[in-house]
């Protein structure tokens, strides 16, 4: 069994089948070109940036890719989303990943310019429903990654919904080496998304403050906030984040209170490495993250473990 040659390197046409997660505030224009080149399918995040901010990000990954595919990540609850769906197109970006929502109402526009769509989804019941619009394949991410998250385990989510679809099945959540890349393949997986082991890449552009958190956290410095707005979110234990967490519980945070204290937030950690008031994101696998390193180091180290365990 190899994990070099997958229908997901066939449909996106890189070497290793792994996706950069589309990390919004972190995946810009320097890591995406860095995974890209190393083989993967390097991810811009759009999150609600700035239309021209991304037309930006996206010719600079152009110009540093040589011609290689990479995607862009549309959250659909962005209140630009529309224009974002719009923007991919113009500038012919390969590929686009979605989340926070239902590409719907884009996909034949997306499809007849030739982008691969590939939502991430957290049910069966919606990677069913995106095979029927047209999505050429979907990620299953389970509850351990990093950012907004659903109920579901990567284990228990990845099996079911590759039984569940006839499309490539690509693992996210909890992945951050060898032994994660080979256990999505024994699930049925034809690819892995990754996230949090990419916050300590060398070219990955958040505050040092935050890779440090990163690189320090053990395996029980992972916390979910937001669990009482309907949008909960993984983060790195802070004194920050467990007040929110606690105060949402005890009722001394209301939902309206939490938007308003967590509102630029996650711009806070990435930018200022601020521990006071920024929300440093991060997946529970992060115990397994302990050094920077290029992005092509983390990719062939990862997959050169994953073969030599697939191939006992």
């Amino acid at each position: 069994m190899t994990t070099k040659k997958t229908e997901i390197t066939e449909l996106l046409g890189i070497k290793y089948p792994i996706l950069q997660g589309g990390m919004a505030w972190i995946a810009e224009s320097t890591l995406a070109s860095a995974v890209t080149n190393a083989g993967g399918l390097g991810i811009i995040a759009g999150g609600s940036a700035p239309i021209d901010y991304l037309r930006e990000e996206i010719r600079k990954t152009k110009a540093n890719v040589n011609g290689k595919p990479f995607g862009v990540n549309i959250m659909l609850m962005s209140p630009n989303a529309e224009e974002l769906a719009q923007l991919v197109i113009d500038e012919q970006v390969p590929v686009v990943t979605t989340g926070a929502g239902n590409p719907g109402k884009y996909m034949a526009k997306w499809k007849e310019a030739g982008i691969k769509v590939i939502p991430v989804i957290p049910s069966v019941a919606l990677a069913r429903r995106m095979e029927k619009l047209g999505a050429d394949a979907v990620v299953a991410e389970g509850t351990e990654s990093g950012g907004h998250i659903g109920e579901n385990t990567t284990m228990c989510l990845v099996p079911q919904v590759v039984d569940g679809v006839n499309i490539p099945v690509i693992a996210a959540g909890g992945i951050a080496d060898g032994r994660g890349i080979a256990a999505s393949f024994m699930l049925g997986a034809q690819g892995v998304q990754v996230g949090t082991r990419f916050l300590a890449a060398e070219e990955c552009q958040i505050h040092p403050t935050y890779k440090q958190l990163v690189i320090d956290a053990k395996d029980t410095d992972s916390i979910v906030t937001g669990r009482t707005t309907g949008h909960p979110c993984r983060n790195v234990k802070t004194k920050f984040s467990k007040k929110l967490a606690s105060g949402e519980m005890n009722g001394t945070i209301t939902p309206e209170e939490f938007e308003e204290i967590t509102l630029g937030s996650l711009r806070k950690a990435v930018k200022d490495g601020n521990l006071e008031e920024g929300s440093f994101l991060c997946g529970a696998i992060a115990g397994l993250v302990t050094k920077i390193e290029p992005a092509k180091d983390i990719i062939e180290e990862m997959f050169s473990q994953a073969e030599e365990l697939l191939s006992k």
